[in-house]
């Protein structure tokens, strides 16, 4: 290979790199951003649950938060919503799990795993104060559920 056969093919590699280089860092912020919106949409819903309970003493049902599902911000970014509310009575531990969404990722900078919004950041009654929204990852979360879950709740899951 002569010189100039040389800077072409070195030209060729490098704007290949540069471009493998560019989409990953693309689809790594987009699934940044995506989960930001998942995770802000998670935060006003619970904001919205905790004003309920404070209305009305009890969580709300499943079709009124399906309701409010509507009308967040993000909802796209949200993916199938789960909620756990017919399941919480008053002797429930605070630390249970009240809704959780699945975020399901192909980036090597995030895993996969929950967003979790549990009882006790709907029990707080400081309404200044947004809940916590927690990232649990999946093995983690599958353990905790399975350890809140009665059969019923899982045999009504799976139909």
């Amino acid at each position: 290979m002569n010189r100039r056969q040389k800077a072409i093919l070195t030209e060729i590699i490098i704007v290949l790199l540069v471009t493998i280089v560019a989409v990953v860092a693309i689809l790594n912020v987009r699934h940044y951003f995506n989960r930001r919106a998942a995770k802000i949409a998670m935060i006003v819903l619970g904001n919205r649950i905790r004003s309920y309970r404070a209305e009305h003493g009890i969580v709300p049902s499943e079709s009124w938060v399906e309701g409010q599902r509507e009308t967040l911000p993000g909802k796209n970014r949200l993916g199938k919503l789960y909620y756990r509310g017919m399941w919480i009575d008053f002797e429930t531990e605070p630390n249970e799990i009240l809704a959780y969404t699945e975020k399901k990722s192909r980036s090597i900078m995030f895993c996969h795993g929950f967003f979790v919004l549990r009882l006790k950041e709907v029990l707080i009654q400081d309404m200044d104060v947004n809940v916590n929204i927690e990232w649990i990852q999946k093995r983690e979360f599958e353990t905790i559920l399975s350890q809140q879950q009665s059969q019923m709740e899982i045999e009504m899951q799976h139909e």
